[in-house]
């Protein structure tokens, strides 16, 4: 797993259509795990609530919550609505 510094582990109960909506999600999003997907949808959801994050670019393996991650679903979100408007 290389050097990742995430060293809290959070553990949360899902139900049946919470994970199939984070799964289709991630799938949609080609995020590499649920991990990173559930990540970067706490990321946007904290974005969304007005906080300061981070737009510098990252590779996959860098997907994170706090300030410094990279943002790659928003981007195919707003690339995705480009193509088909």
């Amino acid at each position: 797993m290389g050097n990742l510094t995430r060293e809290t582990r959070l553990q949360i109960m899902l139900t049946e259509d919470e994970l199939r909506a984070v799964d289709d999600w991630r799938f949609r999003y080609r995020m590499p795990s649920r991990a990173s997907a559930v990540r970067e949808l706490l990321r946007n959801g904290i974005a969304a609530e007005g906080m300061v994050v981070s737009a510098s670019e990252r590779k996959s393996t860098d997907y994170g919550v706090t300030e410094g991650s990279s943002t790659p679903a928003r981007r195919k979100r707003t690339n995705g609505a480009s193509k088909s408007a």
